[in-house]
């Protein structure tokens, strides 16, 4: 039986994992990808997480890995699938059909940034390409950039950007945007922000880094970053009828981890937030690995 069975081996889970065995509980990280360090192992460079300024992301992730490692920590690879509750005790079934049962749960799966799928996006992905403004925008001081998205993401990463960079294209498939309507008039009073309405990006183009962004209408816009704010996707759908989740699928819990089930504790992208980044998931970790320690003293 263990005291605490974490689900994602990303910033989040390993966090919880070291404060889970320091607390001398019973710990078992389980991850779908074979030694998976989460989101942060597609980062060209890390440079906003206290004490590692301009480290590569998989370097870093793996640095979080061996500290759990270090003390003990036992992993499992495999992908849950389903997670039931009897008489207080969580048993937790994976896809090749393997069960495991735990005093709680420790949800920290994450979440996936959700994709255009044009031609480039994938191969200038951390040479230009990126889908976190507030990870990246400091790479693009004075130089040009585009902002793709409608939403109060895209509005708000356009806000934070032109203040760093020299110029910003707002790129909306729509002649309208679906944010918060103060932020538009903001970023209109700003000289340095163009809106590109009605406009589809069809590819991203350049040769060892973004060059330009390719519109379906034929227009062309020449960029030294392309910033995707097209929302997120949590990792939830597993969890529908096990725990609360808001509207986007993210599940509903406080900087405890605490969830509307018992015993069960969410950490890291998966959860309502308003900032996900490394820094915060390693919070969230500690948070929830503590809480679920409460739980089980109690219990």
């Amino acid at each position: 039986m263990l005291d605490v069975l974490i689900i994602g081996s990303g910033p989040a889970g390993l966090a919880a994992a070291v404060y889970a065995k320091r607390a001398n509980l019973k710990v078992l990280v389980a991850e779908k990808i074979y030694c998976g360090t989460g989101q942060i192992a597609e980062s060209n460079l890390v440079d906003n997480y206290l004490g590692f300024s301009g480290i590569n992301g998989y370097e870093l992730g793996e640095k979080f890995r061996e500290h759990a490692i270090s003390l003990g920590v036992e992993f499992k690879e495999g992908e849950a699938v389903r997670f039931e509750q009897e008489e207080g005790i969580w048993h937790v079934t994976f896809a090749n059909g393997d069960a495991q049962e735990s005093k709680t749960v420790i949800y920290a799966a994450g979440a996936e940034h959700r994709h255009l799928d044009i031609a480039g996006e994938k191969e200038f992905s951390g040479k230009g390409v990126s889908y976190c403004a507030t990870c990246d925008g400091a790479f693009f001081r004075n130089k040009v950039c585009a902002v793709i998205g409608g939403g109060d993401t895209a509005l708000d990463d356009a806000l934070y950007l032109s203040d760093i960079s020299s110029k910003v294209y707002l790129v909306h498939r729509r002649d309208a945007f679906r944010g918060s309507a103060k932020t538009v008039e903001k970023l209109k009073q700003k000289d340095n922000v163009e809106f590109v309405l009605s406009a589809v990006p069809s590819q991203i183009t350049g040769t060892e880094k973004v060059q330009t962004l390719q519109l379906a209408d034929g227009r062309s816009l020449d960029v030294d970053g392309v910033f995707i704010a097209a929302g997120m996707i949590p990792m939830t759908g597993k969890l529908q009828g096990v725990a609360e989740l808001d509207a986007g699928g993210y599940v509903v819990a406080d900087e405890t981890g605490k969830t509307s089930a018992a015993g069960f504790f969410a950490a890291g992208d998966v959860r309502t937030k308003a900032l996900r980044q490394v820094i915060t998931a390693v919070s969230d970790g500690a948070n929830a690995a503590t809480s679920a320690e409460h739980y089980i003293r109690q219990q």
